[in-house]
């Protein structure tokens, strides 16, 4: 992790897009562009085809994947490049979000404030999910990137509730404030919390990881699937109760 070179991809990122034609047409286009600027700050290695596929970046460390959202759309590229070479799917996480409210119509600031929702590790548990059958090849990689952005919106016609048909214009990073690296299924049990008992429920998992179960339930199988918990019994109110393997 190197917090200098990602403000300096930041800024890169930004100022060009202002000299172009402005921030946030797209959605994800700004976090992206950063993430890929910070991975690879060489342009002629974005945006290079693998077989059917165009890949985000592909350097002299294989190919890298820049994935904010939707992992189901892995899952054909996955088969592909991980044929060709090591591949690594970066995805980011925004861990502290300042919201900024904005007229659809007008373009000007309705409210800006910080959002009270902080995101960990453990919400990327649905994401990978999906794609756990990769976890175990020593090609994959994965990173987590916990970041503090900047999110833009449009609010919805409910002046109530300006979330409801709200349209997000963009997120863009301000900070990166850690970056998780998983190398091989044993890395995964870094979303083992600390103090965990050698048996537990999903609740206490949950618990201690400071998520909610339904984050919890989904890692727990993705550490059975990678052979670090398995299941044990079912314990009293039919709860499952699972161990951490040695």
């Amino acid at each position: 992790m190197d917090k200098l070179l990602f403000a300096q991809a930041c800024e890169n990122v930004i100022n060009r897009e202002r000299q172009q034609e402005g921030i946030g047409t797209l959605g994800e286009k700004t976090l992206h562009a950063v993430l890929k600027e910070y991975y690879e700050p060489y342009a002629e290695n974005h945006e290079v085809k693998v077989g059917s596929f165009v890949a985000d970046i592909v350097g002299e460390n294989g190919i890298i994947e820049i994935q904010t959202a939707n992992f189901g759309k892995l899952i054909k590229k996955l088969d592909v490049f991980l044929e060709y070479c090591d591949v690594t799917v970066v995805h980011p996480i925004a861990a502290r979000k300042h919201l900024i409210w904005l007229d659809g119509k007008t373009g000007e600031l309705v409210d800006k404030r910080k959002s009270p929702k902080h995101l960990t590790i453990y919400d990327a548990a649905d994401e990978l999910y999906v794609i756990r059958y990769a976890l175990d090849n020593p090609r994959f990689h994965l990173r987590l990137c916990l970041l503090e952005v900047e999110e833009t919106r449009f609010v919805g016609k409910n002046k109530k509730n300006r979330r409801e048909g709200s349209l997000r214009v963009d997120r863009v990073p301000i900070a990166l404030l850690d970056e998780v690296e998983f190398d091989c299924p044993d890395d995964y049990k870094k979303f083992i919390p600390a103090g965990l008992p050698e048996e537990f429920t999903c609740k206490d998992f949950a618990k201690l990881a400071k998520t909610h179960t339904g984050n919890a339930r989904r890692i727990i199988n993705i550490l059975i699937y990678l052979e670090k918990v398995c299941f044990v019994r079912k314990g009293k109110n039919r709860e499952y109760i699972y161990r951490i393997k040695e």
